[in-house]
């Protein structure tokens, strides 16, 4: 009986022992967390980004030169998950559930996901390129002018750039929007129903317009000039960029400098992608000497193009609230 008592005695002892290790080890842990350690030595925590990107722009770019991947990792530790989209809105979708950390996409993307609610602020921007989206009809096709779509089928990725660029060009012709059949398709499958006739023209941005144009002949209808800027913006959750600010100047510093490269070294950017687009040098070529290069920040004249924008759409009732651009911008 006595043995019995004192190994239940023990028994107490050890436990207790071993809770007010624990509570040390909890109390060693909170003054030496991986964040106040990251914080002393002036290095981010070992995480990883998760960056979408689309076919081209200069994200794609950073990808495919892989200069963004060795500076984090050398620098900071930092592992860089990539993950394609076929567009803007899709690559926003996912940034509005937590799949991604940065992205970059046209103008109209960020209005339809900021209308849905997502928490995205704009980080940087690249300078205007209207040249480098069009409409685009097949080479033989009697339509001659953006007058002439009145009636007709036109296919695009809705939420995109494009989506933008067909309501200013409708506007500019005097034609009212629900007067034109708009479909709804991403690249890829609206390049298969161009080709087939199954519609009659195709709204669309390079890569994929300058390819449809090499391929395939097609004529170029209406572009941007004139009309809209067609800008590149870079963007992310605004919990990533609040808590990561040092990640984000390193992605914008890197931008720039390949962007630098770039414009200098057309026909060699060409040749770095074409094996990872899938599309051929000549188009990415032509694409390439038709798009601006160089980051630049957000200022009020931004902002301003942002707001008309959304308040087109909202006229138009493709968002389906009023949203305050200024929402979505960092503060100083």
């Amino acid at each position: 009986m006595k043995n019995k008592k004192e190994m239940i005695r023990y028994g107490y002892l050890f436990i207790l022992l071993v809770v007010t290790a624990l509570a040390l080890a909890a109390c060693g842990s909170n003054n030496s967390s991986p964040e106040k350690a990251a914080s002393n030595s002036g290095e981010s925590r070992d995480i990883t980004v998760k960056i979408g990107y689309q076919k081209y722009g200069t994200i794609n770019i950073l990808k495919a030169d892989g200069s963004l991947d060795k500076r984090l990792a050398e620098e900071r530790n930092i592992k860089i998950e990539w993950v394609e989209f076929p567009g803007g809105p899709q690559l926003l979708e996912a940034l509005n559930v937590g799949s991604l950390d940065i992205g970059h996409t046209g103008e109209a993307p960020p209005i339809f996901a900021q209308a849905a609610g997502a928490p995205l602020v704009y980080l940087a921007h690249e300078p205007a390129s209207p040249q480098a989206e069009a409409i685009i009809v097949p080479k033989d096709s009697p339509i001659q002018t953006v007058a002439d779509l009145k009636g007709k089928t036109v296919v695009l990725n809705k939420g995109s750039n494009v989506h933008y660029l067909l309501v200013k060009l409708l506007e500019q012709a005097n034609v009212d929007y629900k007067d034109v059949n708009v479909k709804f398709l991403p690249p890829a499958d609206a390049r298969a129903a161009f080709e087939k006739g199954s519609v009659d023209a195709w709204v669309i941005w390079d890569p994929f317009l300058a390819a449809a144009e090499t391929a395939t002949e097609a004529r170029r209808l209406a572009d941007g000039t004139g009309v809209v800027n067609n800008h590149e913006f870079y963007l992310a959750t605004r919990a990533f960029a609040e808590k990561y600010p040092d990640i984000v100047d390193i992605l914008l510093e890197e931008a720039n400098k390949i962007d630098a490269w770039s414009k200098e070294n057309p026909q060699e950017l060409a040749e770095k992608l074409s094996p990872q687009l899938g599309i051929d040098v000549e188009s990415l070529v032509l694409a390439a000497g038709r798009r601006e290069y160089g980051v630049q920040q957000i200022d009020e004249e931004l902002i301003k193009g942002q707001q008309a924008i959304a308040d087109t759409f909202l006229q138009l009732e493709l968002i389906p609230k009023a949203i305050d651009i200024q929402d979505a911008i960092l503060s100083k």
